[in-house]
């Protein structure tokens, strides 16, 4: 049986869409079989998570471990199958996901709070016109 014993990343990076879960050898091992099998960045070195979707994006992904003189390999498919794996990798990236969420709602809010605001301009400007206001008119077309 295969089960995670320590991940603990090297550096977490995000961007706007992705976030990139950097490993290095002392922060990653697995256990097989009661055996300890310590990560070595052979081949695929991140985990990449989107996150808007909250999934893994990199799932070519081969990972290599090392105990002795044996290697093994998993793939990003693998390890997403070990329970304990997606936990640990759940709140490592949970605070860096949320921190997406916050800023979509703020820029939401912003454009709804501009349409608002046309809306509001362009009901005054028939207002303006419906009592023959050319002041208010002209001043309201200055804001548009």
């Amino acid at each position: 049986m295969v089960s995670v014993k320590l991940l603990k990343p090297y550096c977490i990076k995000t961007d706007l869409e992705n976030i990139y879960v950097y490993l290095d050898e002392e922060h990653f091992t697995i256990s097989i079989q009661n055996e300890v099998y310590q990560f070595i960045p052979e081949q695929s070195k991140q985990f990449i998570i989107n996150r808007r979707t909250k999934k893994i994006e990199n799932l070519d992904a081969t990972f290599a471990f090392k105990k002795d003189d044996n290697v093994f390999y998993l793939t990003m498919s693998e390890l997403i199958n070990i329970p304990d794996f997606l936990i640990k990798l759940y709140f490592i990236t949970k605070p860096h996901i949320e921190y997406v969420q916050t800023e979509n709602i703020n820029e939401d809010i912003d454009v709804i709070m501009d349409q608002l605001v046309q809306q509001n301009i362009k009901r005054l400007i028939d207002k303006a016109l419906d009592e023959r206001n050319e002041e208010a008119f002209y001043d309201l077309i200055a804001l548009l």
